[in-house]
């Protein structure tokens, strides 16, 4: 099927589908946001003499929702200017607009009839062959259609988002009998490719795949609370990042998604299952109570916890008061902390002889068998059950993936022991001699189904560097990182340190990476899989050498930094790279002097270095107001750009808002589906050098010299009289203007980059010797969080 969405309409305008609409616009499909007309007044439309036939009153619903997009948090725009790609209306006044959608989403009420009533006037206005989906937590899609045209059911599907639109990556598509597989085709490859979705193909059953069984994994984790006389705090404990899932764990999650929308989902499935099942999907009595008292979590002030000044108070829920938050201490849980990864910590604490061990056996193996027994009913294989869970509820390992690393053998024999049913397909899998749902032989990964192990198909966009390594091996490598062919002529630089935070193993081996890829390669790639791009530079060696009065090795190293930032920026051949998530302070300065920048879309990314009592050393300064000027700013606009962003240690929130700070220039890319970040760069690196790539020509520098550097002073010093700078404050920005003005030379002198790196490594060597940044930089190690002195 050849065909494109050009243009979107979103009916309701609710915080979930305002949110879908964002995510459109954050990729440059303009969208009409649609909801109902009020039928009456505020007080301030009285006041302005307005009328229920007054054009803003009437799209008031959709129009406010636009309005609030720039004030939610996490934002769900990449950008503030993406808002112009939403245009407001009513869906009386503009049902004859949908003709012009290619693809018309439904975000209303969940309630049968409301929506059967908005897809009859979909039918009715939309043009043939225009996709219509509901967004839908758990309502039958098949009977949404019932009664619709044959070309309305033949484009018609479930597209389930999670919320928030933007950052939630599971998208679960549910097709009904009649759905066109072209379409259920496009919209896959639209999902993943442009929307940068991870799809799962769900049934047409209760809350589908993610919400069913982290809804039961919830209430089971729950119903063992109480009955095996555990506090909130101490499942927490348990139930969070020490098993791969996230910070929030349970109830701390359950506070955010607020718990009248998960009694909500609850109910869904309570209402159409049966036995034991529907037992389980009842609320126990003290959450109710809770929803009686209106203690619904974040959005009401209090659940599960409530936070007064910066206290935060855990539920008691046999008493319903609130009282000190607890945590779990055991031996297993400390021995379960010292192993590396999920799947280590996992088996360390499910068989452990204690309260830690035994409260996560009794929530994962009912969890498990649940997966196990749904698996054929809500989707065909266990791969789609496991992606779900992971993208969906961000944990770590899936349930199958669970299973696995936590012995299906030696699981299944206890489980038998304690006289658990298990699912016929399981034990058939275990009487053939196979003890594992996944599989992985000469690099290629397999899974369980149907009675044999199928391959997992390979997507070419989504490079796995861990497999790449497994079968290929790596070119070279030291304790900071390693060099791998990823094919096509290109090879990549993957930082493998602690936060991949860089030191001088990473930038002799980006040395060593220059000279491989100008003998023998087309480009290179600095990317990685992490959790997050880079850190920024190793702290904790600048601050021991400093501390030691060792300036000569810092110097050495801040040396070797602006060398190779500079090696990277004249490099014969093009160098790309990839940053994602956290790309902070040398992170970004890694960046920046690259021949181009593929970036993910969520991808913050700062020079932040005076939150800890430095500036930035490896370049960053120059790097980002050459980056303004070569794009056509005046120099003094330029400067006080870039004293900004650097001074106020300013990180953007997306790809998007790095290109609006001149992190990325016009050129530099964004690859909204993450997965295919590599890949993406791979293409990028590869297609520079086939167009005939040629470095840059090195150049002078204007800057603006004494007289700019008076203007960047001049409000900082407003700001500390004001209170808001501290004198050391103040000590960090004259430096920091200093070396951007580009020291005491007249205005529009011409200088050349390594002067500018001159005295941006005298200024970040001063400043390694003050008493107050040394503190900033300890402050930061010890406590995670910037120490204003």
């Amino acid at each position: 099927m050849h065909k494109f969405i050009k243009k979107a309409a979103v009916l309701g305008s609710g915080v979930m589908g305002s949110g879908i609409a964002a995510h459109l616009a954050n990729i440059g499909i303009p969208v009409l946001l649609l909801d109902i007309v009020p039928n009456e007044l505020t007080k301030d439309e009285v006041k302005k003499g307005l009328s229920l036939e007054s054009p803003e009153v009437r799209s008031r619903l959709s129009r406010s929702a636009v309005k609030k997009l720039l004030k939610q948090k996490p934002a769900p725009l990449t950008s503030a200017a993406n808002l112009d790609y939403i245009t407001p209306g009513n869906i009386e006044d503009n049902a004859a607009d949908l003709k012009d959608a290619d693809w018309i989403i439904e975000v209303v009420v969940e309630n049968l009839d409301v929506k059967k009533q908005i897809f009859s006037l979909v039918d009715e206005y939309r043009k043939p062959g225009s996709i219509v989906s509901s967004n839908t937590s758990g309502i039958s899609v098949t009977k949404m259609a019932e009664g619709r045209s044959a070309d309305f059911k033949a484009h018609f599907l479930g597209t389930h988002f999670f919320n928030p639109a933007r950052y939630l990556k599971l998208l679960e598509i549910i097709p009904i009998q009649e759905t066109d597989p072209a379409v259920l085709e496009f919209m896959t490859s639209f999902a993943e490719n442009t929307l940068g979705k991870g799809v799962v193909i769900a049934k047409d059953t209760p809350n589908f795949i993610a919400n069913r069984i982290g809804t039961y994994g919830l209430l089971v984790t729950v119903r063992e609370m109480l009955s095996g006389g555990y506090r909130i705090g101490e499942v927490d404990t348990v139930t969070g990042p020490l098993i791969g899932r996230p910070k929030s764990a349970t109830f701390r999650t359950l506070d955010v998604v607020g718990l009248d929308t998960f009694a909500h989902v609850a109910k869904n499935v309570y209402d159409k299952a049966d036995g034991a099942e529907k037992d389980m999907f009842k609320l126990p009595e003290f959450m109710n109570e809770m929803l009686n008292n209106n203690w619904l979590g974040s959005k009401s002030g209090q659940g599960f916890y409530k936070k007064e000044g910066k206290t935060i108070y855990e539920l008691d829920p046999l008493t319903m008061t609130y009282g000190e938050r607890s945590k779990m201490k055991t031996p297993a849980l400390e021995a379960a902390k010292q192993a590396k990864g999920a799947k280590a910590k996992m088996k360390a604490l499910i068989y452990s002889d204690d309260r830690a061990g035994h409260l996560l056996w009794n929530i994962t193996s009912k969890t498990l068998l649940y997966s196990a027994q749904l698996l054929g009913e809500i989707a065909d294989d266990i791969k789609a059950i496991d992606e779900a869970m992971k993208w969906g509820f961000g944990w770590e390992l899936g349930p199958f993936e669970m299973w696995d690393a936590i012995g299906v053998s030696e699981s299944v024999k206890r489980l038998e022991k304690e006289g658990a049913e298990l699912p016929g397909w399981v034990k058939e899998m275990l009487d053939k001699g196979n003890d594992t749902f996944y599989m992985k032989e000469n690099g290629t990964q397999f899974y369980y189904a149907n009675g044999q192990y199928r391959a997992i198909k390979d997507n070419p966009k989504r490079i796995s560097l861990q497999t790449i390594k497994e079968t290929n091996g790596v070119i070279c490598k030291n304790g900071g990182a390693s060099l791998i062919d990823i094919g096509d002529d290109v090879v990549l630089l993957e930082f493998h340190t602690k936060s991949n935070a860089i030191g001088l193993d990473i930038i002799q081996m980006i040395d060593k990476a220059l000279e491989e890829t100008e003998r023998n390669y087309k480009g290179l790639v600095i990317g990685n899989q992490g959790r997050h791009f880079c850190a920024g530079a190793n702290l904790a060696m600048i601050l021991m050498e400093a501390q030691d009065d060792n300036f000569l090795e810092v110097d050495f190293v801040i040396r070797r930094f602006q060398q190779t930032m500079m090696n990277i920026k004249y490099s014969a051949k093009p160098v790309v790279a990839a940053p994602f998530g956290m790309t902070l302070g040398g992170g970004t300065e890694v960046c920046l002097p690259a021949a181009r920048i593929q970036a993910a879309s969520e991808s913050y990314m700062g020079l932040v270095e005076t939150g800890v009592g430095l500036i930035p050393g490896g370049g960053g300064n120059k790097g980002l107001y050459m980056n303004y000027v070569d794009n056509g700013a005046e120099l003094m606009d330029a400067a006080i750009k870039t004293f900004e962003t650097v001074a106020l240690a300013k990180v953007s929130g997306s790809a998007h808002e790095a290109r609006d700070m001149r992190i990325l220039s016009p050129a530099d890319q964004v690859s909204m589906n993450q997965d295919h970040l590599l890949h993406d760069a791979k293409k990028l690196a590869a297609s520079l050098y086939d167009s005939g790539y040629r470095p840059p020509a090195r150049k002078k520098v204007k800057v603006t010299g004494e007289t700019g550097c008076a203007a960047l002073l001049l409000g900082a010093d407003q700001m500390r009289r004001s209170g808001y700078l501290s004198d050391h404050d103040m000590k960090i920005a004259k430096k920091l203007a200093n070396v951007i003005a580009g020291g005491r030379v007249p205005f529009g002198t011409e200088v050349s980059e390594e002067y500018l790196l001159e005295i941006e490594r005298e200024a970040f060597l001063s400043l390694a010797g003050e008493a107050k940044s040394q503190a900033r930089m300890q402050h930061m190690l010890v406590k995670g969080k910037p120490l204003r002195n």
